[in-house]
């Protein structure tokens, strides 16, 4: 009887801590917010048609330290 009582709270402490496991592994926003940097962000706002091919050329040039214009004069 001891042995079915140990077997069972064994059984549940089992199956909550997949339940526990399986939550924190999972992720609850889109997959592509994991590991979001900020050149990604904008190559899928391009693929989205949210920016213009200009917008997306000028913002990448300043993410990359590229930009061309002088500051000053």
């Amino acid at each position: 009887m001891i042995v079915m009582m140990l077997g069972m709270i064994l059984f549940w402490a089992l199956v909550v801590v997949g339940i526990v496991w399986l939550a924190r592994s999972a992720s609850w926003g889109p997959p592509h917010h994991r590991h979001a940097t900020p050149l990604n962000v904008l190559d899928q706002r391009l693929a989205a048609g949210e920016i213009t091919v200009e917008e997306y050329r000028e913002r990448r040039s300043v993410l990359q330290g590229k930009d061309d214009q002088s500051v000053g004069g």
